[in-house]
């Protein structure tokens, strides 16, 4: 059995959107009740995610965007990203959960993760909030990783919505390698085959635009004979993935058909793509039973050898 952690704080509850959001804290709740329930939450090594602090998120953000969320107390950032009293904290913890996880792995202390946080983040942009996002939790971390020692990190986003603060933040990059399956035409409308970089990091961005109503056998394509060529060619040191279980059959956010088969076995793909330490982190996923099953299928297959 290999080492696993799971990070999560009940700091991630505090974030309160309006009551119609789907962002709600029961999705967290939920999933620690199933952990519990399927006996593997002992197997797990329980890790406290740490604040972020300016220094860290401003890797990837504008001071601007920083400063604004610093200071705008609760309220509308965007028609579907909202602030409470407790966002801001939450908001940094879910970032710093992702920079302690690869704090874990780079001690040896463990060799993957689970970061079970929110709000998410990857809409987030360097200079705005977008789509529940408020910072980018998964490109704070790949700055980071980039501090301790980890060069090359490569992003794997699951997501049905494409990650288009993940892209745009590292699209001019050859050291962050960005790869995202996502519904497409939908939510927010980037991420088309065509956009794969730019400057000295064309050729690091891979989109593959999932349409309406496909399900595990286009996902399975994907995973199963695209993405281990990628991987292996551009051989990171550390494999960072936004994992969006939206992409479940029962979500009604998306209308992507994916099963609890389909995500064991994307899942499965994607640790067998690379020895390089794994770190996921929680994006969507809105339906509360499927999403409670899709994680713990997930830390099923990460606890194995």
């Amino acid at each position: 059995m290999r080492n696993v952690g799971l990070v999560y704080d009940e700091i991630f509850l505090q974030h309160v959107p309006p009551a119609w959001h789907p962002d709600l804290a029961d999705r967290l709740v939920d999933v620690i009740i199933t952990l519990k329930a399927s006996g593997i939450w002992s197997n797990l090594k329980h890790i406290k995610p740490r604040r972020a602090r300016f220094e860290d998120v401003v890797r990837v953000h504008t001071p601007e965007h920083i400063d604004k969320i610093m200071n705008f107390g609760a309220g509308e950032l965007d028609p579907d990203t909202y602030m409470s009293e407790g966002s801001l904290d939450a908001a940094l913890y879910a970032a710093g959960a992702v920079m302690e996880a690869i704090d874990w792995c780079r001690r040896g202390a463990i060799e993957r993760a689970f970061c079970l946080i929110r709000p998410p983040g990857h809409h987030a942009e360097a200079d705005g909030a977008m789509g529940f996002c408020i910072f980018n939790n998964v490109a704070v971390g790949a700055r980071y990783a980039q501090t301790v020692g980890y060069h090359k990190v490569f992003i794997i986003d699951f997501d049905a919505h494409h990650g288009n603060g993940t892209q745009h933040i590292f699209e001019e990059d050859d050291t962050v390698f960005y790869f995202s399956t996502h519904q497409h035409p939908y939510y927010p409308n980037t991420g088309k085959d065509m956009e794969r970089g730019r400057g000295r990091g064309e050729g690091y961005t891979y989109n593959v635009p999932i349409r309406a109503g496909s399900g595990n056998k286009d996902f399975l394509t994907v995973y199963q004979d695209i993405l281990p060529g990628i991987v292996a060619r551009f051989a990171p040191d550390i494999v960072l993935v936004s994992a969006g279980y939206d992409i479940h059959v029962n979500d009604r956010h998306a209308n992507i058909r994916v099963s609890h088969e389909g995500i064991r076995a994307i899942v499965q793909s994607i640790l067998a793509s690379s020895s390089a330490p794994m770190v996921f982190a929680l994006e969507g996923g809105y339906d509360l039973a499927s999403l409670s099953d899709s994680v713990r299928i997930t830390i099923e297959e990460m606890l194995k050898r």
